[in-house]
């Protein structure tokens, strides 16, 4: 066992952390739970699941957390809109439910974009399991959580005083969409990218075609044009 899983076995009973799981693959949040989720060895206490953003505010509304580990692309608005729907429940004083970003994705504006909505922290899917359960204690603190390469995205942001103008051509984009548009932009072939993402090739087709109709692009070389201007890749 690791150091930072054991030191959260020895707290045992006393100081147990609860979760609400946040994403919209079974298999994935199956997996979480597997990993992190046997309380007496590690101290985190899973307490609910949710697959979409509106079920997620229910279940986080229902339950009170300490700590909601919450995907970015999220069907019914995505990781930001279930932080602001849950405002409320962050500003509690007495018992605040902090968010802690875990996704797929490590691109800036992601990570920008929760950080901005209130989440404590953001670290991808490649985390381990230890230090997975490490990161849920310490937002459980209070303390802000990252992993490496992404914190200097925030600082970036934050030191900046030119804040970013709103992209109204970005924002006609569903945060699926804008996934799909990145790995495109990135090189990723169809079918990789139906592995990455969990879903079907003809469901990829399908994205594509709506970015391409949406930012009235006419093909895959001029959406990479369109994505690397604006820094998405």
């Amino acid at each position: 066992m690791s150091e930072a899983t054991a030191g959260a076995a020895e707290t045992g009973p006393e100081r147990r952390v609860r979760v609400v799981l946040v994403d919209d693959h079974r298999m994935f949040r199956t997996g979480v739970q597997a990993e992190i989720g046997q309380t007496e060895r590690t101290g985190v206490e899973v307490v609910g699941e949710a697959a979409d953003a509106g079920q997620a505010v229910s279940v986080i509304a229902a339950t009170r957390p300490e700590v909601v580990l919450l995907d970015v692309h999220l069907p019914g608005g995505g990781g930001v809109e279930v932080l602001r729907r849950s405002a409320a429940l962050m500003a509690d004083p007495e018992r605040p439910v902090r968010f802690l970003a875990l996704s797929v994705s490590d691109a800036a504006e992601d990570v920008i974009g929760v950080i901005r909505g209130g989440a404590r922290g953001y670290v991808t899917k490649t985390i381990t399991g230890t230090d997975l359960v490490d990161a849920v204690f310490r937002v459980a603190d209070g303390d802000a959580v990252f992993s490496p390469r992404l914190a200097g995205f925030v600082l970036d942001a934050f030191a900046s005083t030119d804040a970013p103008p709103v992209d109204e051509d970005l924002d006609r984009l569903t945060q699926r969409e804008r996934e799909v548009l990145r790995l495109i932009a990135r090189g990723y072939a169809y079918k990789e990218i139906a592995k990455q993402l969990f879903i079907s090739v003809k469901t990829v087709e399908s994205h594509v075609s709506a970015v391409l109709r949406k930012l009235q692009l006419s093909n895959r070389h001029e959406l990479t044009r369109w994505a690397t201007a604006r820094r998405l890749v």
